[in-house]
């Protein structure tokens, strides 16, 4: 079971070391990003679909503990 988490580093109790923490988030592309993207390049706007992999804004994220690298919890865009 994860923790209800958001887009940004978020202030939990970890499930696993029970410590209290500031997770760390790392994005991850999606089946959705590589579509948009796709259809992006079909439309000759290549340069916005590089543009969906620099930054976060059509990724999720996952979060994680620092301190005992448990996965905590997913951000779904």
């Amino acid at each position: 079971m994860s923790t209800p988490v958001g887009p940004k580093p978020s202030n939990v109790v970890c499930p696993n070391c029970h410590q209290q923490v500031v997770t760390r988030t790392e994005a991850k592309a999606t089946t959705k990003t590589h579509i948009i993207a796709l259809i992006l390049c079909l439309t000759c706007c290549w340069p916005c679909a590089c543009c969906l992999y620099c930054t976060d804004c059509a990724r999720n994220m996952d979060h994680y503990c620092p301190s005992c690298k448990a996965f905590v919890g997913h951000y779904e865009r």
